[in-house]
Order: C-alpha cells, then sequence, then structure tokens
C-alpha cells in the first residue's frame, strides 16, 4: 500500500487541467492558413490532394475532405498553404468546414459550433455515446479510446462512451460506411432512445476520405437523418473530439 501511495505521488496529477484551452504541440496541423494573393492556380495542390479537398480561384480548404497530410504545403512553391496548430475543429453545419483566407483561429471559434437549447438543456452534464466503427481503418477508434485515459479524462465532464446503444444519448460515427456496415449503423441509430444525436467523427466519416469514390460505400444512412456534430481530423485528435463535444453540449459563455 505504502508504495502504491509513494508512486501516487512521484507521478502526480497527469490529467489535463484546462482541457479547453490546453496546449498542442507545434508540429500537429490544425485550421489552415491560406493565402489566396499568393495563389498563381498553378493546381499542384489540387493535383496532389488524395481526397480533393483543395479548390483554388479563390483557394480554400474542406476540412471535412481533408486528412491533413500536408502534401499541400509541401508542393506550393509560393507559401500560399500553412497548417497552425489549432485543433478546435469542430463544426455543426457542413458548409462551415470550408476554408477560406478569411477564416482565422477567432473567427472559426466563434461561428463553428451553434449551441441549441434542446441539446444543451438534455446533455450539458451528462452525454452517454455509441462509437460505430463504419469501416474505420481504426485510427480515429484510437484516439477516441484514449479520450477515457488519465490525460484527457472526458469522463469528468459527464461524458462517457457505453456499450450498448440503448444507454446511449447518441451515435459517434468513424469510418466511411461501407455497405457491410450501412445497416447494422442503421439499427444502432435507431436502438438509441430519442431525441439522440448524430456525430460524424473524421474525414472518412464526414466525407468518405480516401475512400469517397468507392463502390463500397453505402452513405445513404447521412441523407436520411440529420447530423449534430462534425469533428474533422485524419485521425481525430482527442483534445478536438473534447472540445467538439463540449462546444455543443454547453451554451457559450459571454
Amino acid at each position: 500500500m505504502f508504495d502504491t501511495l509513494k508512486s501516487r505521488l512521484y507521478q502526480g496529477e497527469q490529467f489535463i487541467k484546462d482541457i479547453q484551452n490546453a496546449p498542442m504541440r507545434e508540429q500537429f496541423r490544425g485550421l489552415p492558413v491560406l493565402k489566396n494573393s499568393n495563389c498563381d492556380n498553378c493546381q499542384k495542390c489540387v493535383n496532389i490532394c488524395p481526397t480533393g479537398a483543395l479548390k483554388t480561384n479563390p483557394l480554400s480548404i474542406d476540412l471535412g475532405k481533408c486528412t491533413f497530410c500536408g502534401a499541400c504545403k509541401n508542393i506550393c512553391n509560393n507559401n500560399a498553404i500553412d497548417f497552425s496548430n489549432f485543433y478546435k475543429l469542430s463544426a455543426t453545419k457542413r458548409e462551415t468546414l470550408i476554408i477560406d483566407e478569411n477564416i482565422t483561429e477567432k473567427k472559426f471559434d466563434e461561428i463553428a459550433i451553434e449551441t441549441r437549447k434542446e441539446i444543451t438543456s438534455l446533455f450539458s452534464r451528462s452525454l452517454k455515446l455509441r462509437q460505430v466503427s463504419a469501416g474505420g481503418c481504426n485510427g480515429c477508434e484510437m484516439e477516441l479510446n484514449a479520450c477515457s485515459n488519465v490525460n484527457f479524462d472526458m469522463g469528468r465532464f459527464g461524458i462517457d462512451f457505453v456499450a450498448s446503444p440503448r444507454h446511449a444519448d447518441g451515435i459517434v460515427i468513424t469510418g466511411p460506411i461501407t455497405k457491410n456496415m450501412a445497416y447494422a449503423l442503421e439499427n444502432c441509430y435507431k436502438a438509441v432512445p430519442a431525441p439522440r444525436l448524430v456525430i460524424l467523427c473524421g474525414s472518412c466519416a464526414i466525407s468518405g476520405g480516401i475512400y469517397h469514390d468507392s463502390t463500397e460505400l453505402d452513405r445513404e444512412f447521412l441523407k436520411k437523418y440529420p447530423v449534430d456534430l462534425y469533428i474533422p481530423g485524419c485521425p481525430v485528435h482527442p483534445l478536438t473530439f473534447i472540445n467538439g463535444i463540449l462546444g455543443l453540449i454547453r451554451e457559450k459563455k459571454n
């Protein structure tokens, strides 16, 4: 017992105290920083992007498609494309994820998540989620597991993953939604008691990602049911996920 207490004292507090203002490493690729005036419309970035996330004239990046691979930045000779380490990338509307040179960190933080009273009143203190891997590579799934570890500890905010959709308030979808998972996904959604949330996690879930043109996908689910939150990433970082969820279920402070 004394060895356990000594170990606990030695390790100290490992959790991130201020999760909403936690520092991020400089190498992290987050919100794009675009300079349209530097773009000569050479199309190199468009041609090298594996998901078709980029457009020129004017220059823009769709975070719902972006894998944050950095290939566009590396091939641009005019320094028109860069990435900040800003990790609060979640949005309640799909179109908000299309970033141009006018979108700064501050502006994106202000417009990205629109709080809804019916969500904040029900889930602000407790939110149980069922995660569905709809054909994912397991990258986002591993990061979601990390959300509950001792460092990020999202359980302290009342946010937890549960084993059964019957115990859940909503579903978190990862993966591009393959044909063999389409029925299971819809079945899981219907098993969640109403009112229920739908959260898309990662570029594969939001747009199909690198598999967007595969004939083995069945994304009809997204045409039938509304999506409450889009969380970009490939994979999604725990800080991006937790802050996105907190932004959805808590009212903004003035």
